[in-house]
């Protein structure tokens, strides 16, 4: 099974102990809303896990993907709150299939947003 087949599975199950273990001590998230990039697994894991319960609903769906020999860009859609999102996701893994690092990128900018407040609230109920 590949890195790629691993994210797929943890998308399908939503069994956040496949995403601790997918993800590399040294994973970095680059987020759409947030200027600096995230490093380490923590912090990679609390954001991937929000971003999921936001934008991880009945309506999302990979629409397309290309990959490389380390790699993937996958376009997703969704629709929350009437809003259309467009977006991607550009992963790289290790030789071991874990994720090192991982980049969304959104649009329109209302979406962009919406997701910003979205995911604000979401990493604050999983500080509490």
């Amino acid at each position: 099974m590949t890195g790629l087949d691993s994210w797929y599975g943890y998308m399908k199950s939503h069994d956040r102990a496949a995403l601790w273990d997918l993800l590399h001590p040294d994973a970095v998230f680059e987020s759409p809303v947030v200027h600096a990039p995230q490093r380490g697994r923590d912090i990679t894991f609390k954001y991937l896990a929000s971003a999921e319960k936001v934008l991880g609903g009945p309506g999302f769906s990979y629409v397309d993907e290309w990959k490389s020999e380390r790699g993937a860009v996958l376009e997703f859609k969704t629709t929350i709150d009437g809003i259309e999102i467009n977006g991607v996701d550009i992963i790289s893994f290790d030789s071991e299939g874990r994720i090192t690092h991982f980049k969304v990128m959104v649009r329109p900018l209302k979406a962009i947003n919406m997701l910003h407040r979205l995911m604000a609230e979401q990493l604050a109920a999983a500080q509490s």
